[in-house]
């Protein structure tokens, strides 16, 4: 009977460890970046006060939006295949670079949705502010993004009824 030796099994996948880390440092997704705006972004289809656009892009942008501003632990894998996922399925919902892109309906669904999570605490995610520091809205942002955000939807349901 052979004795087994826990220390050296340890040892072994310590190290397999370690190197298929390293190795996936080599393989990164490609970045969220484009240096237009698109024709289809929410701010040449509508209307966006400064005061909005600024709100939009401290705390919303990084994931909704073509345009994502990398953070240095981007370049660390497995973080940046979590990120890539993350920032994929929150375009998925709400894109606001390719805003035009969806039905009117969609549109004004889509924005009463945002002021709908805004208002209840669930955007921007926990996740995000723990590490975005300036992207925790004050209550005064809240308020501006949600009274925009259900405006403007008002205004898609009053330009297509099908909306109601």
């Amino acid at each position: 009977m052979t004795k087994i030796n826990i220390k050296s099994i340890v040892k072994k996948v310590l190290i397999g460890l370690l190197v298929a880390l390293v190795i996936i440092q080599f393989f990164h997704p490609a970045k969220n970046m484009n240096t237009t705006v698109s024709e289809k972004d929410i701010t040449r289809m509508y209307i966006v006060p400064d005061s909005v656009e600024q709100i939009l892009k401290k705390a919303c942008y990084d994931c909704h939006s073509n345009n994502t501003r990398y953070p240095w632990y981007f370049n660390i894998q497995p973080v940046a295949w979590w990120m890539d996922d993350h920032i994929g399925e929150a375009k998925k919902e709400l894109n606001f670079s390719e805003f035009g892109n969806r039905p009117l309906v969609k549109q004004a669904k889509k924005l009463k949705k945002a002021a709908n999570e805004v208002k209840e605490g669930g955007m921007p995610l926990d996740s995000y502010t723990w590490i975005h520091k300036d992207a925790v809205l004050t209550e005064s942002e809240k308020n501006i993004l949600i009274d925009w955000a259900n405006g403007l939807s008002q205004q898609i349901t009053a330009k297509a009824p099908e909306v109601k």
